[in-house]
């Protein structure tokens, strides 16, 4: 775990996995830290120097005033790289996440060597949705979302088999500064890359959930359908598939990284 200085705070990482291998990036959904990727780091340090990074808002790293744009988090992760020396990675984003690799896809491509999209949408739903949100964590605080997001992260029968593992990624909704949050909650509702996606020439994974209410199977077929030569799978799973699924979301992302 470490800290990298940016211009106007401090980014919260961490680096595990041999120092010679390939740097496989994994950047968090709204609402989550680098914690929610803790399934995966066994198998995937194996292989790659993984770096996970608290979003600015989230976690432990700093929270600016907003509202945030993903064009802005996408250059937290490339001061990030710079301040590492890293000259290139591969990148795995779910959620809010997925639009930062795909802002990096398209505006930093020399940057990134293969690039996993999960639950991401190249819009993820309108104004409508985002604006009464941002305004109820301003004047409320998290709590009020967390039944809403449980049924949006997760299928009701993990829910019911999983009761600790939904505390733990609850636990860091509601450890997310309100302030934080409702700038990223601005970053994602003006994020739209829909006739940009043409422009993504890393080799390009998409993952979605069958059961995920935020980012469709029909969000993910349209960015597989103009992400050219992408691959696309689907599973049963809600919106943190790499939770839910565990070992299942891992393997797949490691044949795809080291085909």
């Amino acid at each position: 775990m470490g800290f990298a200085q940016l211009t106007d705070g401090e980014l919260h990482y961490d680096l595990t996995g041999p120092e010679n291998a390939p740097v496989l990036v994994l950047s968090n959904s709204l609402g989550t830290d680098l914690g929610m990727w803790d399934a995966q780091i066994p198998a995937f340090s194996k292989y790659f120097r993984v770096l996970r990074l608290d979003t600015r808002g989230h976690g432990k790293s700093l929270v600016t005033k907003g509202p945030y744009t993903i064009e802005q988090l996408g250059h937290d992760v490339l001061a990030l790289f710079n301040r590492l020396n890293i000259q290139k990675a591969h990148f795995c984003g779910l959620s809010m996440g997925g639009l930062i690799g795909q802002w990096l896809a398209i505006h930093a491509n020399d940057r990134l060597h293969k690039l996993v999209l999960c639950n991401t949408a190249a819009k993820i739903a309108s104004p409508e949705v985002w604006n009464p949100r941002i305004e109820m964590v301003l004047r409320d605080g998290l709590s009020g979302l967390r039944e809403g997001t449980v049924t949006r992260w997760f299928t009701p029968e993990y829910v019911a088999a999983h009761p600790q593992e939904v505390e733990r990624l609850t636990g860091m909704l509601l450890n997310t500064s309100p302030e934080g949050y409702a700038a990223n909650c601005a970053a994602v509702r003006d994020a739209d890359f829909r006739k940009q996606l043409g422009d993504i020439t890393a080799p390009t994974l998409v993952i979605c959930g069958t059961q995920d209410p935020v980012t469709t199977i029909v969000d993910g077929q349209f960015l597989h359908n103009h992400i050219t030569g992408s691959e696309f799978s689907e599973f049963h799973a809600a919106h943190l598939s790499s939770v839910e699924l565990g070992e299942v979301f891992t393997l797949r992302v490691l044949a795809f990284l080291l085909s």
